[in-house]
């Protein structure tokens, strides 16, 4: 029974990580390659900034937003600040001369309450939504318009980067991110994407008219306005060519708290599949269930791997003494995984250098990301889990003059207040 057991949550982990895209690859090959012609006329766009007690970095975001390549008089910049109680909404402020507009109230609701109740101000046929800690690319928006010359395009979604110089948390966060990115690409040529990178994912308006479901407000923003996107019977494109650069968590604990979070909210949404999923659609629910519903099982599957392996290996001894030994393969699995362990515990114990820290820190994140699931998974079952988003600290040096000049040549000085935090 073990035996079994053992390989039922090797094959679960392995079809997570690496059979679906595997799969999506094989299939997308069928397809051809979608290509995206830019529009005749451009959309008006709304770039909504969702920002919650971010004064160290919003003035730079804006410096940035206001530097996009894209025509100003068909861009509105509107920042939904509910609820922050330091300078943010005073910064934010200081940028109406240059047509930055504001949405606040000082009572929280959560990030989805407060860009739903910002949509009242705003004036694009699309709505850009985006976080005040990433910074875009100069050609970021036209790439995200791009493809709603497609009737059948509801939304799009860009490509997070982890901006480099951040160590080895920062290399193993940026290759899960390309690994993202890839099955994404992947799904878009097969179908659609099944979910969307909040902090650069573009929609359109109308769709945003319709009413969400009353369970969307316990769900992370992304992945609530995704699925109401592919409930509508619309597609999720993602568009590598738009990029959003991000700092890395500024240590791996608030980036488990940030999955610990994101794994809740996705249980919410299997709670609830019989009104969110596109059940008329059985493709696009392959794609989700293989994509957003197992991966937060593979925690449990770890767990019984490691059990079903160890009574693999005990039972001989307890049935016939110590001179019965159990088979070699089951020893060589137990080994195997007893060095990943091992080599994760490694990786998490400090900020390791070189070549051996980024490969050490690669099992450490896959460990602790999964040790968050479970954290997730704990607070989905006690009732402990929020819509409510708190500000995840990001590495210093992220909204310095010298990095915007980086990511957009164009970017200069806006506001001389709180530019340089």
């Amino acid at each position: 029974m073990s035996g079994r057991f053992f390989w039922f949550c090797v094959t679960l982990i392995g079809y997570v990580y690496a059979g679906y895209p595997a799969l999506l690859t094989v299939l997308a090959r069928l397809r051809p390659q979608p290509l995206f012609a830019p529009p005749a006329d451009l959309p008006i766009v709304t770039l909504l900034i969702a920002a919650y007690n971010e004064q160290n970095v919003i003035a730079a975001k804006l410096s940035n937003s206001l530097a996009l390549d894209y025509p100003r008089d068909r861009l509105q910049i509107l920042v939904a600040a509910d609820g922050s109680d330091d300078a943010t909404p005073d910064i934010v402020a200081d940028f109406a001369d240059c047509g930055v507009e504001l949405s606040y109230r000082p009572e929280r609701a959560g990030k989805l309450a407060a860009i739903t109740r910002a949509l009242a101000l705003a004036r694009g046929e699309i709505i850009v939504l985006s976080d005040a800690n990433n910074l875009y690319d100069a050609g970021a928006l036209r790439a995200l318009v791009a493809p709603f010359a497609d009737p059948s395009v509801g939304a799009t979604t860009g490509a997070k980067v982890i901006a480099k110089g951040d160590g080895a948390l920062g290399d193993s966060e940026g290759l899960y991110w390309k690994y993202e990115s890839y099955i994404k690409r992947q799904e878009t040529r097969l179908s659609s994407c099944t979910g969307a990178v909040g902090e650069i994912m573009a929609v359109r308006r109308g769709l945003l008219d319709q009413p969400l479901l009353p369970e969307a407000r316990l769900m992370a923003d992304d992945l609530a306005l995704a699925m109401h996107v592919l409930k509508q019977g619309y597609r999720v494109v993602y568009i590598p060519n738009a990029r959003s650069i991000e700092r890395v968590s500024a240590s791996a604990q608030d980036e488990q708290e940030r999955r610990a979070r994101i794994v809740a909210q996705r249980f919410v949404l299997m709670r609830h599949s019989h009104r969110m999923l596109p059940l008329l659609n059985p493709l696009l629910v392959w794609q989700i269930v293989s994509h957003k519903y197992l991966r937060p099982f593979v925690p449990l599957a770890m767990i019984g791997a490691l059990l079903a392996n160890l009574a693999a290996v005990i039972r001989p001894a307890a049935q016939g003494g110590m001179l019965r030994l159990a088979s070699p393969f089951n020893w060589v699995m137990l080994a195997l995984q007893a060095v990943f362990y091992a080599l994760a515990w490694m990786g998490g114990r400090n900020e390791c250098r070189g070549i051996w820290g980024k490969a050490l820190y690669i099992p450490a994140f896959l460990v602790n990301g999964n040790r968050a699931a479970l954290v997730g998974l704990y607070r989905f079952l006690t009732g402990r889990h929020t819509s409510l988003w708190n500000r995840v600290q990001r590495r210093e040096r992220e909204s310095s003059a010298s990095e915007q000049r980086r990511v957009n040549p164009s970017y200069r000085v806006l506001s001389g207040k709180e530019n340089n935090p």
